[in-house]
């Protein structure tokens, strides 16, 4: 008798940054595994129409659900909002981020703070929230961080110190949760990927000079495709990653072994 390891049927799954790029992305690809999805960003009329997308092709429920990483009342809000609604959260994916570029020695400490807010305090905010008010009284959970291949290495293409430290401390960040709620029923992990093309980083990777420096420096020697990330995804909020526990797992095309 086959099983389907990856059958997320019936469970409920959040993804922050949901309203372009990545996160849409891995939206739909656990709403293809049966999931329902809870689609959150800032910008409601964006989230609204990726949740209706989702409801049409993959027949499943999915809501928009306005939330603003940074802001705690606004998560605790949002959070209350999808347990009134499907009185569960199974799966996390903490995919809201942003970048900052700047050469170090001239980087704003507006510039670090905005980097740290959002990418690594915004992401412990939301996992704390779902944790406390979901998965713990569940005593089960899968969390997704996104940090990134930069979270891992440094580089020498693009001043991102800011970013390299936010992502690292999500990294860290992913270790620390696992430990410590992993006896509870809550798996914690983070997926670090490497050069994809999103709305942010098209123009970029598009240009000669960089399309240049990934044939030297990755060993696949191009950048990762749409749908590339998405296995990754599903297999961490599913039962099949049962003891797979605290790991950073990067999806780089090699970058990082090198």
């Amino acid at each position: 008798m086959s099983k389907n390891y990856f059958d997320l049927t019936g469970q409920v799954a959040v993804v922050t940054g949901a309203s372009t790029g990545l996160g849409v992305q891995m939206a739909k690809a656990l709403a293809n595994q049966g999931c329902n999805i809870v689609a959150m960003a800032r910008r409601q009329n964006l989230i609204d129409e990726v949740a209706a997308e989702i409801e049409k092709e993959y027949g499943v429920k999915a809501i928009g659900v306005r939330c603003d990483i940074t802001d705690t009342d606004s998560v605790e809000a949002a959070v209350d909002a999808v347990l009134k609604e499907f009185g569960r959260i199974d799966i996390l994916i903490n995919n809201a981020g942003t970048g900052g570029v700047t050469p170090a020695e001239d980087m704003p400490d507006a510039t670090f703070e905005n980097e740290m807010n959002i990418d690594l305090f915004g992401t412990f905010k939301m996992a704390r929230a779902v944790a406390k008010k979901a998965m713990l009284p569940a005593k089960y959970g899968r969390i997704i961080n996104i940090a990134s291949m930069y979270g891992l290495v440094g580089n020498k293409i693009a001043p991102t110190a800011c970013y390299h430290a936010a992502k690292g401390g999500v990294v860290n960040l992913t270790r620390a949760l696992a430990a410590e709620w992993g006896e509870k029923g809550i798996n914690v992990n983070s997926i670090c990927p490497g050069y994809f093309y999103t709305p942010l980083t098209e123009e970029t990777l598009n240009s000669e000079f960089f399309q240049n420096y990934a044939k030297t420096m990755i060993p696949l020697a191009r950048y990762g495709n749409e749908g590339e990330l998405d296995s990754t995804a599903i297999f961490l909020a599913s039962p099949a990653s049962s003891y797979v526990n605290g790991q950073n797992i990067a999806v780089d095309g090699g970058y990082t072994c090198m």
